[in-house]
Parts: structure tokens; sequence; C-alpha cells
């Protein structure tokens, strides 16, 4: 029986790819240090650095001021978008609507990401939706990283509920849907263009709509 379900949040929840470039572009606007690059050239390298997240940001500013000759401290520049970044999130469509769906299924709610304590739980609160999760568990906050397969097992333990009894929703081949099915869990491929293919997977959806339909199809019995 289904019991849970457990989401990622970058680019599951959290369409980073857009927040980032919304943050990005207001952050040019704010600093006159950046003008003398192009506003459209600064942005995209920015993003390229960033490696949709996987490379910190303390790393991104120090190439760009090393690469443009910025005259600011890279502190500084981080500690603004830590700040930041969470007044620029956007949520992909239908999101509110697909949880509150979820909790009138009385499934328990979950969320594994990977990522800094601080920054994950201003963009978490910037959504306003914690009051959706029963177990949030960040990777800093937990000593722990997906894809180890510690991190899902302690999400399902805290939910009281077994990895059988559980689907986890995510967008990275890798770290969200093989590492679930490694532990038992069934799984929802959120695709992503940018990624091949996962091995193996449950369902795949291309809209987070699509997971009421999920639940829904499993029949009564499930629920």
């Amino acid at each position: 029986m289904l019991q849970a379900i457990i989401f990622d949040l970058d680019g599951t929840l959290l369409d980073r790819d857009l927040s980032l470039k919304n943050f990005v572009e207001h952050q040019y606007d704010r600093y006159d240090a950046f003008h003398h690059v192009e506003k459209d050239v600064w942005v995209q390298r920015f993003i390229d650095l960033d490696q949709r997240g996987y490379v910190w940001k303390d790393r991104v500013y120090q190439s760009l001021i090393h690469e443009f000759e910025v005259k600011l401290d890279w502190q500084d520049l981080l500690d603004d978008y830590v700040e930041g970044f969470q007044k620029h999130c956007v949520g992909f469509a239908g999101m509110v609507e697909m949880l509150d769906f979820l909790q009138e299924k009385n499934l328990k709610l979950g969320m594994i990401t990977n990522g800094y304590e601080q920054f994950q739980d201003n963009n978490i609160q910037a959504f306003n939706i914690s009051h959706y999760f029963e177990v949030i568990l960040i990777s800093e906050r937990e000593g722990i990283r997906k894809p180890d397969p510690e991190i899902f097992l302690r999400a399902v333990n805290e939910l009281g509920v077994k990895p059988e009894e559980s689907i986890y929703v995510g967008d990275h081949p890798n770290n969200d849907i093989e590492a679930s099915l490694d532990v038992g869990m069934r799984s929802i491929w959120k695709k992503d263009e940018m990624y091949n293919p996962p091995v193996d997977y449950t369902w795949t959806i291309k809209e987070l709509s699509e997971i009421r339909d999920i639940v829904a199809g499993l029949g009564t019995q499930e629920i």
C-alpha cells in the first residue's frame, strides 16, 4: 500500500534554472561593478560556471571576479546570494495544488535535498510549503548526501513507513531515481532534457500535476 511520497527540491518542486536566472539578473542590476560586462554575457557565464548547482557559489564568484576583473569581494557577493536567492524562487506549475491533493489523500509527505542547510531552508520557507512535509532532510544538516542509501532509509524511517510503501519523486537519474529504487522505493522521474534518462524508473512525468493521476490510478486499495 502507498503510504508516503518523498520529493527532491531543486529541479523537482523548485524551478531552479528560472530562479537562478532571475536572481543573477537582479544582482547584476544592483551592482555597478558588473556593468563593464554585458548583462547577457554575465548571466550566461554565471549559469555556465554554476553547472546546475553542482558548483557552490564561492567558486563561481571567485571565477567571475578573476575573469572579468571585478573589484568586489567574493564573500560579500556570496552572502548576497545566500540571503537574496529565496526572493526569486519560482516553483513549477501546479505544485501547491498537487501537494493539496496528496494531503487530502492522507499520504505522508517528505523531502530530501542536497545542499546547505540555511540556503535550502530559506528556499523552502519562501515557498511556504514546509507545513505539507512531516520530514525534511537537508544533506548538510544530516551529514549525508544523495545518492547514499542511508538518507532515503532515514526519511522513510522517520515517516514510519517501509521503502516499498513509498514513492520518491526527483529529476536526477542517479541521485534521485536509481538511488531510491536501490533501497526498494518506487520512483517518479520528472523529466529533465539535460539528463539522459535513468536506467530504470517506475513512472515518468513532465508536469507535477501528473502525480495526481498516478496516485489516483493506483486505486483506492493502495491509499
